[in-house]
């Protein structure tokens, strides 16, 4: 593949780790914030042109191949769709969007322009996490029965005070900024969920954030499986654990750690789970984001852009993490 040339939208606390990706596998030849000082930050350790209006961008640089949108959650459904009408290929950060409706008009305009539209899904390349997938694939544990899945992080109210962060409509939700990962996984797993009850509270926030801080619900999937899910930000003083256990016919496993990134226990008859070392949290000053694992990310993507049948998380994977949040949340009122 001919060196690629990259723009990236968004330059706050995710950007840097796109602009290292980028750059190894190509050129990075704009990058774009609304917010002067974070484009020029960005675009001096990287070496390009900065914008300040994605606009001015795609009307003054022609011909870019692959566009990371690292904008807030509310946003990325707007820049994709400028960058993907500009013919690039877009590689949007999670969530894809914070309502289905936006997210079908990303994957219309994909389609209508033949341009590719990824999602960032990292958390499926931690390796405890893939090699579940592998015995769940393989049908070593027989009949699924049920799942826990526990996401208890930390987020303390200075983390809300950049002015998007904590808002309907640029945020969406805790479970959309913090935790559509696992969410994720969990549909990876076990496929779509077909219903849904439970409980949404907001205990510590108040005032601060439009949402929930913490929810608890009891979900059956479309396979018939059952399960539980319980997320919150109001963890003492750090994060956690993001906890997945998976009861089944021919054995229980259970994945943990801050980030679903260690195996606690396996007790199957026809099953292991081989680990390798996993990728570093994110982090970001006073508190830690997700798993990293962007290199394995871009690796991926430049597989798929070259060979249609390599699985990568297209928009089809991100619009049913949108859909699966949007249905908890339509579901369970806050109260």
């Amino acid at each position: 593949m001919q060196d690629l040339k990259f723009a990236i939208i968004g330059c706050g606390k995710i950007a840097p780790k796109h602009a290292e990706q980028a750059a190894k596998h190509g050129t990075i030849v704009a990058v774009c914030d609304t917010i002067k000082e974070r484009a020029d930050n960005i675009s001096s350790q990287v070496k390009c042109q900065a914008f300040y209006n994605i606009n001015d961008l795609f009307s003054s640089i022609k011909d870019i191949d692959i566009t990371a949108v690292c904008t807030p959650n509310g946003l990325h459904p707007e820049h994709s769709i400028i960058a993907l009408n500009a013919g690039s290929h877009v590689l949007c950060e999670k969530p894809m969007s914070i309502d289905q409706e936006s997210a079908n008009r990303m994957m219309n305009v994909a389609l209508h322009k033949k341009r590719k539209l990824f999602v960032v899904k990292s958390t499926r390349y931690n390796p405890a996490l893939s090699e579940l997938k592998k015995i769940l694939s393989e049908k070593k544990l027989g009949s699924l029965y049920s799942f826990q899945l526990n996401c208890f992080w930390n987020r303390p109210v200075e983390y809300y005070n950049d002015g998007w962060r904590g808002t309907k409509l640029l945020d969406g939700g805790t479970l959309f900024t913090q935790f559509s990962h696992y969410i994720d996984a969990m549909l990876w797993l076990f496929g779509d969920v077909n219903a849904v009850h439970g409980f949404r509270k907001n205990f510590n926030h108040r005032g601060v954030i439009e949402f929930e801080d913490c929810g608890s619900v009891s979900l059956e999937m479309k396979n018939g499986m059952v399960g539980g899910l319980n997320w919150s930000v109001n963890a003492y003083q750090k994060n956690m654990e993001v906890s997945l256990t998976v009861l089944a016919e021919k054995g229980s496993i259970r994945i943990a750690g801050e980030y679903m990134n260690k195996v606690e226990y396996v007790l199957a008859s026809d099953a292991q789970l081989k680990t390798g070392p996993g990728g570093t949290a994110n982090h970001y000053g006073f508190y830690q984001g997700s798993m990293s694992n962007h290199d394995k990310v871009y690796e991926n993507m430049l597989l798929a852009l070259k060979d249609d049948s390599h699985p990568f998380t297209n928009a089809l994977d991100g619009l049913k993490t949108v859909e699966a949040i949007e249905q908890i949340y339509k579901t369970i009122p806050l109260t």
